[in-house]
Order: structure tokens, then sequence, then C-alpha cells
């Protein structure tokens, strides 16, 4: 079969751009090519998530616009990829029948057959002149899908022993150039909290734990390439556990283990040392075995069950960051018995507490922050369920928050269950009164950081600096790689709005450190300065302007500035 060349495109949150790198990784490996131009694709396959509607819209529209391009061209193989998928299942190719591929999240290792099958099936009925005006194969059966439907993950029980996706991770390939000094590792799959407004436990399936020992490998090899900065993902990365005397093993594969809940407060696991790897562990682990990976960071995390063991894994490993992403969704206790949060709002401000007791280090060049998630307009709410969140949020001083007017999604409890009575100005009036409220706030502490002296990541070229490049004869450029798309947004962005993520039950897109961001110097004068953006451990966003011959060298290192000024929502700072 000739090279086919793929374009993928990712939407959603850290946890799906993770999955388009192992994707990727695993088609290359058997002779796929990879475009960032959608239209010289043989291969158009989109990473969705079902989270936020305003995501799961763009989906549709692209899948709406290959419909011509499909009639005039039937051997284009499309697919969808993750939690719209996983959500919709078949449905989804009744109302698009372009598409032709369907995996969800959970059996992502298996796309690369169900890819080739589908290639091979279009190809054989193109030859047989069996092909509808629309470019869809008269024979229906061609679709190639798979999806874990409603049951539990096949780890969540002895089918451990077959769990392929392991695999996925296990053979993640890194090339030094990929990856501009930082990576996503994953540590847990799936989540059972099951709030009311989230559909990531039936599109992701049961929580397990991947073996630490894994982690560990997996972050070595990372190391070994060049990063320099490791993000561990999870649903609720806190739960993190591993029983070491339940691993079951097959062809010398230790396997992912169902995760057993544990709801410890702020108490230690009571569990640690017995057998067990805990969260606490594994972050002492990985900054230990691994002293390569100079900042080790974690979303997302679950306020009720963080134990203070944690907080003193962070407080004496000085290598793991000083930020905290910890959502709320309400400061009404009323709402989050409504949600399904499974905690009060006095615990999760004690948490808050604690947390910066432990670790808040202004003093020292690291306070600790924190960032949360909102949602307003959740059915029933108040104007009193409101304003106790307004308080909670001026209690709490984030860095950040990102805010949600709450949409029904297809799939969850609230969906199926509640009435969306909240109305739509409603909605937008307190979203917009928490937006102002948390911008406030942020600004404040970012003027409190004037002065201060930070170890900021280059993460590369700030959106600034390329607008201003694209307007003189394009002197960035990226490389020419899988399309991330991650949520529509830059994570270098200029404006650190507080509302663009994906919402709780789904890690973020904020703070991730993704831009690989080159620079030409074709045009122009060598000593005219370049914008670069960083972040400090705390996940505060710098920018900082280097001379043009120095400024590639600069991406991917950790270096010291000191924070000049501070402008709405960033920081700007200059070298030390």
């Amino acid at each position: 079969m000739p090279q086919r060349t793929v374009y993928l495109e990712t939407f959603g949150c850290q946890m799906n751009e993770l999955d388009s790198e192992l994707v990727a990784g695993s088609l290359r490996a058997l002779g796929y090519a990879f475009t960032t131009d959608a239209s010289a694709a043989d291969v158009v396959l989109y990473n969705t998530c079902s989270v936020r509607e305003q995501a799961e819209q763009k989906v549709w529209s692209r899948l709406g616009e290959l419909k011509a391009r499909k009639a005039a061209h039937p051997e284009l193989v499309v697919g969808v990829l993750g939690c719209l998928a996983e959500r919709d299942g078949v449905d989804l190719i009744k109302r698009m029948p372009v598409v032709d591929v369907m995996c969800g999240p959970g059996e992502l290792d298996k796309l690369p057959t169900l890819l080739d099958n589908a290639v091979r099936t279009r190809e054989s009925i193109i030859a047989g002149g069996t092909i509808e005006p629309d470019g869809r194969p008269r024979i229906r059966s061609a679709s190639q899908v798979a999806l874990q439907g409603n049951t539990s993950r096949r780890s969540a029980t002895l089918a451990a022993a077959e769990d392929s996706l392991e695999l996925l991770d296990l053979s993640r390939s890194v090339s030094p150039t990929d990856h501009g000094g930082t990576a996503y590792v994953r540590i847990t799959r799936g989540c059972n909290k099951f709030c009311t407004y989230c559909v990531v436990p039936f599109t992701r399936g049961a929580e397990i734990h991947r073996p630490p020992d894994h982690i560990i490998d997996e972050c070595k090899r990372l190391a070994d390439a060049g990063v320099i900065e490791v993000t561990l993902l999870g649903q609720t990365v806190n739960h993190y556990r591993f029983e070491h005397g339940a691993a079951v093993t097959t062809n010398g594969i230790t396997q992912p283990q169902k995760g057993r809940a544990f709801t410890g407060a702020h108490r230690a696991d009571p569990l640690r040392g017995a057998g067990v790897t805990t969260f606490a562990d594994l972050l002492a682990r990985i900054h230990d075995e691994v002293p390569a990976i100079k900042r080790l960071r974690f979303v997302t995390s679950y306020p009720r069950d963080f134990g203070d063991d944690v907080l003193q894994v962070i407080r004496d490993h000085p290598r793991i960051c000083r930020y905290l992403h910890v959502p709320a969704q309400s400061g009404s206790d009323r709402m989050l018995g409504v949600m399904n949060r499974g905690y009060e709002a006095a615990e999760y401000l004690d948490f808050l507490d604690r947390a910066r007791a432990f670790l808040d280090q202004p003093e020292l060049g690291r306070p600790l922050m924190i960032s949360g998630d909102f949602i307003v307009g959740f059915p029933s709410e108040t104007d009193e369920d409101f304003r106790a969140t307004v308080a909670l949020v001026e209690r709490a001083r984030y860095k950040n928050a990102f805010i949600f007017k709450y949409s029904p999604r297809p799939g969850t409890v609230a969906y199926d269950r509640m009435t969306d009575d909240v109305p739509e100005e409603t909605k937008r009036r307190r979203n917009n009164e928490l937006l102002a409220v948390q911008a406030r706030i942020s600004d404040e502490i970012a003027r409190e950081q004037v002065g201060r002296t930070f170890d900021i990541m280059i993460e590369g070229v700030s959106k600034q600096q390329k607008k201003r490049a694209g307007a003189s004869h394009g002197q960035i450029r990226k490389s020419n790689a899988v399309m991330l798309t991650v949520g529509g947004k830059d994570p270098t962005h200029d404006d650190a709005s507080s509302n663009g993520a994906c919402g709780d039950g789904c890690s973020h897109v904020h703070g991730a450190p993704v831009d690989t961001s080159h620079i030409s110097h074709t045009d122009g004068p060598s000593n005219e300065p370049v914008q670069l953006s960083g972040r400090t451990d705390g996940d505060l966003i710098v920018f900082i302007d280097a001379p043009a011959h120095d400024a590639t060298a600069l991406i991917g290192r950790i270096l010291p500035v000191r924070v000049d000024r501070a402008e709405r929502l960033a920081l700007h700072a200059s070298f030390v």
C-alpha cells in the first residue's frame, strides 16, 4: 500500500492531546506520514471532546465541510476519535455519513487496524464502483467502529490481562525535536466520580491506574530525549494508587488496575508503605529517580481526597511545581450536592488553607498558585447560590479560574434528569460577574509579583510575536507535524483568559507547555527582539524579550528572570 498522509486535529483537553500524540506515534510506526494541511491528506482524523459544547460544534462543522470533498474524492478516509465518538456511537455515522472510522478513547490501541481496514475497504469498493453520490460506500458495514459502550473498561476486571491500551503508552516514541522540552505522561485513565454535569465516566470508563514502573520508565525515556518538564495527567490525578500484590502480569507486562475508593480528606493514604504506591509515593519516585526532569506538574486534582502526605512530598521535593488545579464548581453547598461533588464549600476551603500552609513561600520566590473551575447557571441555581460562589472565589484567591455557563451535555445525569431552568440571560449575567471578580483578583496577584525573581520555563514564541511575524514575511514557522488544535486556544496566549478550558473531569490546556515554534531569520535585522512566552513553576504566564539570534536556543530552557511589570493578567520580565 502506498504511503498515506494523515491530518489529525485535536479538540478539548490535555488528555486528548496526549492521546493524539500516542496515536500519531503508532501510525508513524506503520508508515503513515502527517501533514498540517487537511486538504492534502488522504486520511482526516478528529480527536474530539464532548465536555464543552463549543468544541463539539467545531467538530460537526469540520465534518460538514468534508461532504463536498468526499463526494469528489471518495477515497478520502474520515475518522472521529475520542469522547464524542464514544458518547454518540453509531448515531454519529447516521448523522454524518462521511465518517468511515469511529474509535472511543478506551479503544485507541485498535485505531491502526481500523484505519488500515477502512483504507483497504474503500479502495476495494471504489474499484467495484459501489460508491454513493455523497462519497459513502453503498455497504454500510464498511464503517470501522471500536467503542466501549456503557460497560466498564476492560482493565476494571480480570480482563486487565487483555488491556492492550497500555501498550499505546508503552510504545510511545519520542523525538528530541517533537516537544520543546515538555511532555505529558498519563498516570490514570477514566473517572469514578459521576458528577451530574460530566460525561467523562461514561466516555472514558472506570478509573484505572498505570503501574508505577511503567510511568517511571516513560519519564526516563522522555528525559533521554531532552524533556525537562513533565505534566502527569489524570481526570482525578491524586486518586492514583497501585497495589502491587494485586498486580496482573501477562506476557511480561504488568497491567493497569482498577481504582479503589479512598476518601482520605486530609489524612495520608492508610495503605501507603504497605505494598502500595500512592500518589505521594509516585511523585517522590519520579523526582528522585529521574533527576533530569527539572519540573514535575500534575492535573487535575480532586479536593476532597488530597492528603497531607502529598502536600509534604511537594514541599520536600523542590522540582515539583507549586501549582494546583483544583476545581470547585460552586460555592453553594446545595449546588455541590446537586452536582454530586461529594464535599461542601468549607471542606474545599480547608484544603486550600492546608495547601497554602504547606507550600506558599513567596519570600523564596515560590508562591503557591491555585486555579479552579466553576459552572454558573446549573439547574436550580438561585441568586443566593451564586452569591455563595462569588464569596468562595473572593476567599480562594485563584491566580485564574475557568468559568462557564452551564449548557446541557448529552449523556450526563443532568441532561437526562434535570430541567435547564436558569434563563440564558441570567447565566450570562452571572458568568460575566464572576469573570469580572476573578479578573480583578488575577490582576492583583499578578501585580504582587512585580520585583520578584522567578525561574521560568521558556515555552516558545508568544502569540503576539507570531502575529507580528505573520505580518512581516513570516519570521515564525511551525514544524510540519501533527495538527494539535487544542480547544481553539493557543497555550502561549497573551490574555490568560479565565474562560477557556473544558471543565471538570477533563484536564486543562491552560498551563500546557506545548509550543514548539521556531524562528527563521530570513527577514529583518538580526538584533530585532523576539517576544518569548514562559511560565513560572506556579504556572504564571511571563513574557520576555530576547535578541533574535538567541531566541531559538532559549526555547525549552529554564532561566531566571525579574518581573518588571504586570499588564492585565500577564507578567513582563527581563533576564537576570
